[in-house]
């Protein structure tokens, strides 16, 4: 699963590198510690221009066909593996997918001592794009829309397996225009784990478990656990 991540590049970069047309939002934040319910950065189609944008959606799906905000499920993560048949994530999977722009990403080991917290980044420390489902849903009586955002997960490569059963699913900058629905052809082709070599990851402390607690430092390796640090698959 993906249950935290960090995006802290600065929103005009992020704005240009995914090639959105709109002004970056202006209440886009840096963050190191972005949980469920806040809100994040979200590259989508427009669905009547074709253009690319940039928005903060809230994170935790909410299908347009809810009734009762309240007791909506919200899921984080959708899995690949049934994102075409589920009737909560078929109809986004066919015309509202999105890329989230991500540069780590948190996961937790479980140990004897209790749960373990890794970060995870590419290697070369770039910027990644997770494949995300997007949807709208209108307030009743007042017409406020809420737009909410999913990522998609799928089983871990032989570089993640050691923490988790579970990695999200990160798309090369070829397929944006795949994922995105500007070319034609089979997304579910796209939803397969990165190249095992492609990340790395290494303890960090535990105060990354509280959201509150939001800076670089939650990135810093975890000193006392320095041969934990998950370079390839052989390692850990």
């Amino acid at each position: 699963m993906c249950g935290r991540f960090a995006a802290f590049q600065p929103v005009e970069a992020i704005r240009k590198l995914f090639g959105a047309v709109n002004s970056a939002p202006a209440d886009a934040r840096p963050s190191w510690n972005i949980a469920p319910s806040q809100r994040a950065l979200v590259v989508r189609r427009h669905p009547e221009t074709g253009e690319r944008r940039i928005d903060l959606l809230s994170w935790g799906l909410v299908p347009h066909w809810t009734k009762d905000l309240k007791e909506a499920r919200r899921p984080i993560n959708a899995r690949a593996e049934t994102l075409a048949t589920s009737p909560m994530f078929k109809p986004a999977f066919a015309s509202r997918r999105c890329l989230v722009p991500v540069d780590a990403w948190y996961e937790w080991q479980v140990t004897p001592d209790g749960k373990r917290p890794f970060a995870f980044a590419r290697t070369d420390r770039a910027t990644m794009a997770f494949a995300g489902l997007w949807e709208s849903w209108v307030t009743p009586g007042t017409g406020k829309v809420l737009r909410t955002f999913t990522i998609i997960t799928t089983s871990a490569n032989a570089m993640a397996a050691p923490v988790h059963d579970r990695m999200p699913v990160i798309l090369d900058a070829d397929d944006w225009p795949l994922w995105l629905g500007e070319r034609t052809g089979e997304p579910a082709a796209l939803l397969r784990p990165a190249p095992d070599m492609m990340i790395e990851a290494w303890p960090v402390g535990r105060s990354v478990n509280s959201p509150q607690n939001n800076g670089l430092e939650l990135l810093s390796l975890l000193a006392e656990h320095k041969d934990l640090y998950l370079t390839n698959p052989a390692d850990g």
